[in-house]
């Protein structure tokens, strides 16, 4: 084999070494180069208006073939200045001329061609890859967590549209709607009332286990009686009328109670009330004038005792008799005063864990049971079909009963302050599923941002990849000629990134 057919391998980032021991370039080199570097920059300042300059110099570091490129062009736009013996008289030919007989002084230019493709296939290169990739993964990351975002709107929307419907509101006026809906209080405490009424076999036969007819008191009455007020399930009878508080719901309802006690009138100085013009007169012995009607008032002795409250028509008004004002606690009904209702659940849940247990005695051997045997000759003719009817009907009235929106409302009724509370609870999802909605949008931009900012970056990187290629080109054409053209291979060059 011929040596000309041996190629030359070289190791691109060992090639100024390379060059440098083969004494290509001198050691010295790259002190030449900062002032072929001034003469560069002071030349490019004055160049000619020609298209193929503007692209030569875009977006590329100038390097000695970029010179003899630009030395071409002007021996055209400078054909003017040429004397016959073939010399430019142009400043701006002399200039780079002069660029590139210092370039090519000591074969410096090489030096420099290979110092830029090392720069370039290690630093800039990788750099621009680098940049593309991260904007392309901040991307991804923005989009990702716009649909988690999205995703948590939808959740969280779920989320408002389960405690309207646990509400039975649409969630628009929270308060409104919540003060309208207790309007539905008394409707669905009947519908629990008239349910209970089912339980009257279940509430006896406990009441036989228990040996006491009178225990479940409150379930008892509910079953029997409906949902009375407190004040008759205290004392046996109806109230003559009910005084029952009106439901505050906070600061507006007090401002227009303030409102209305200010237009109470105490006359002109303030100090006297005017009670109308009826007077009662103190006579000079002080006795009191009580008018002038025919009425005498008979001796002590002759007061006739025996005449019953019914015929003298007065009422009384004590606690459990009749003609009783039914106020405050008393004034509610069982299932709407906290108290009664909460002792109501217990005796359900009481009720069904008897029941429950009595199914199980049925449904179990004797032999391995704990059954009263007592009890067992009262219970013998309920049957387990029978016990588990009447374990069910329990179960639709405890059901009924602890229904969210019944307890919702319930406790919107008797707390004041919780109304404010349910409310700012469903607004806040509202506010969260708006400022999620927000950041989602923000994420999006930053995605279709960074996508932008890395298109941008390729035609930078295809730019710099093609000049580097070009360099590498004509660094190996360079050194083959050197050595009698053989075929000059710089491994690990651009075509490995």
């Amino acid at each position: 084999m011929d040596e000309q057919d041996i190629p030359i391998d070289i190791h691109t980032g060992k090639l100024q070494e390379w060059l440098v021991s083969r004494r290509v370039v001198g050691k010295e080199w790259h002190k030449i180069i900062p002032d072929i570097r001034n003469k560069i920059n002071n030349a490019i300042r004055d160049m000619p208006a020609h298209d193929d300059l503007v692209k030569l110099l875009s977006g590329a570091h100038i390097n000695y073939f970029h010179c003899l490129r630009i030395v071409e062009i002007l021996k055209m736009t400078e054909v003017d200045t040429k004397n016959v013996f073939g010399r430019y008289g142009s400043q701006r030919m002399k200039d780079w001329q002069d660029i590139v007989r210092s370039y090519e002084r000591d074969s410096v230019y090489l030096a420099e061609a290979a110092q830029i493709l090392v720069r370039n296939i290690t630093f800039e290169i990788p750099s621009l890859k680098k940049q593309i990739s991260k904007f392309e993964q901040l991307s991804e990351e923005a989009a990702k967590k716009a649909k988690d975002m999205a995703k948590s709107q939808n959740a969280i929307r779920s989320e408002f549209n389960a405690v309207c419907s646990q509400l039975g509101i649409k969630g628009e006026k929270i308060k409104a709607e919540l003060r309208e809906k207790l309007e539905q209080l008394p409707q669905m405490y009947e519908g629990i009332a008239s349910k209970t009424q089912s339980l009257d076999k279940a509430v006896n036969l406990y009441g036989e286990f228990c040996k006491n007819k009178n225990c479940l008191e409150i379930l008892r009455h509910v079953a029997t009686s409906g949902n009375t007020t407190v004040y008759e399930y205290l004392y046996s009878e109806a109230p003559l009328s009910i005084e029952e508080s009106p439901v505050d719901f906070g600061p507006e309802d007090q401002e227009d109670i303030v409102q209305d006690s200010q237009e109470i009138y105490f006359g002109d100085d303030g100090g006297e009330i005017d009670f109308g013009s009826d007077e009662i007169t103190l006579q000079t012995d002080g006795d009191i004038d009580w008018g002038e009607g025919n009425e005498t008032v008979q001796d002590s002795g002759e007061i006739n005792f025996d005449i019953s409250l019914e015929e003298s028509g007065i009422v009384v008004e004590g606690a459990g008799q009749s003609g009783g004002i039914a106020r405050g606690e008393e004034a509610l009904n069982i299932l709407d005063s906290p108290k009664y209702r909460d002792q109501f659940i217990d005796e359900l849940m009481e009720l069904e864990a008897f029941l429950k247990m009595r199914l199980y005695e049925l449904t179990t051997s004797s032999d391995s049971s704990m059954i009263s045997l007592t009890f067992q000759d009262e219970i013998s003719a309920q049957d387990t079909n029978t016990i588990q009817q009447m374990i069910v009907n329990v179960e639709v009235v405890l059901t009924n009963t602890l229904q969210p929106q019944l307890q919702y409302l319930h406790q919107v009724k008797h707390s004041p302050r919780y109304i404010d509370i349910l409310s700012a609870k469903v607004k806040q999802k509202l506010i969260a599923i708006e400022k999620l909605k927000e950041n989602e949008n923000l994420s999006k931009e930053k995605s279709g941002k960074y996508l932008e900012e890395a298109a941008d970056l390729r035609p930078d990187l295809a730019k710099a990849i093609s000049h580097t290629k070009t360099l590498q080109q004509q660094i190996e054409a360079d050194i083959s000629k050197r050595y009698k053209n053989r075929i000059v291979n710089l491994m690990g060059g651009v075509n490995t990134i």
